[in-house]
């Protein structure tokens, strides 16, 4: 066995595990950054991943990887980022302990991160949401988690891996109503809830007959938490269902993160000041929730209204012929 194999053990136990303590969702991201990273290694070089050694995994090496993810895997430049950003991690670790490989471990960490463009985050509307609340049959004991599970969502604002590890006793009825959850940064976070959301979780909670230690939302059939990936078919799937009443719910695709965004967008447009939303949804910094401003065309909208110039009337251009219109929408 080569000095790479025993490194990169060192690093996930004594480095991730030990010294930093990192979370398991952490761990997983890093697993799997290395095991694609080494199986494409075996395939362009014919030895096995034990066999391989530093002088493998040069910068002409990861920078032919970082490539295959978007070419070949179809990956966005932002998953890019995270692979070469756990292999950054594993370097800077190797470093300190491989300075024969000084050189070769300073181009891989001189790799740099791929810009990439910032799209306006996507949002729910009010009716998209009723369309996609009411897409589950609350007659059985699936729709009803799943309807839950999707309004606990829209209202917190949770992230998926949240909603995935809450547990019954996480849940807390009567005066002051809240979930509580452990989220990035192992930070304890509460949320409230209102009253409607605290009747659907009830109603939940009585038909899940589950003990405090229990998930919330387990799989059918067994006591074991729905995955993140679950989560997100639950939600792709009531949304296909809702698409045919709300025709604008096909082109947007829901996911978990959507939920998010439409909760700090609701947020925002009932007046909610960007420190409390960032409380509300545990950002660490004010900066990740500025892109809610981003994609509030209301507040724009009242921005523009308030810099017309006094002689002119306030609003927006409206086509006043039907053909004009049609060709102003295209």
């Amino acid at each position: 066995m080569t000095s790479l194999a025993p490194t990169l053990q060192s690093f996930f136990t004594e480095r991730l595990m030990r010294q930093r303590h990192a979370s398991p969702n952490t761990v997983a991201a890093y697993r799997d950054a290395f095991r694609l990273l080494f199986a494409y290694l075996a395939d362009a070089t014919g030895s096995a991943p034990s066999r391989l050694d530093f002088t493998d995994v040069d910068a002409v090496a990861v920078g032919g990887f970082l490539h295959h993810l978007e070419a070949e895997r179809g990956n966005t430049v932002r998953t890019r980022n995270a692979r070469l950003s756990a292999i950054h991690s594993f370097f800077e670790f190797a470093a300190l302990h491989h300075p024969e490989h000084a050189d070769l471990i300073q181009r891989v960490l001189a790799i740099p991160e791929k810009r990439f463009t910032t799209a306006v985050v996507s949002h729910l509307t009010r009716r998209e949401v009723d369309a996609l609340l009411a897409s589950p049959d609350r007659t059985t004991w699936t729709g009803q988690r799943d309807h839950a599970l999707m309004v606990l969502a829209v209202q917190t604002g949770l992230r998926v891996s949240e909603l995935a590890a809450l547990r019954c006793q996480d849940v807390v009825f009567g005066t002051g109503a809240h979930v509580r959850c452990f989220g990035k940064g192992r930070k304890e976070r509460c949320t409230p809830l209102t009253k409607d959301t605290t009747r659907v979780l009830g109603v939940w909670m009585g038909t899940r007959h589950g003990q405090p230690h229990d998930p919330l939302f387990p799989s059918r059939g067994s006591n074991r938490q729905l995955t993140r990936s679950a989560i997100w078919r639950v939600i792709a799937k009531h949304a296909a269902a809702a698409a045919d009443r709300c025709p604008s719910l096909g082109g947007k695709h829901p996911t978990p993160h959507t939920l998010r965004h439409t909760c700090a967008m609701t947020l925002l447009e009932a007046g909610v000041d960007l420190a409390t939303i960032a409380l509300w949804l545990g950002h660490e910094s004010l900066q990740s929730t500025n892109i809610y401003l981003h994609a509030d065309m209301a507040l724009k909208e009242r921005a523009l209204a308030r810099t017309t110039p006094a002689a002119v009337r306030a609003g927006r251009y409206r086509p006043t012929d039907k053909l004009l219109a049609f060709l102003e929408g295209l």
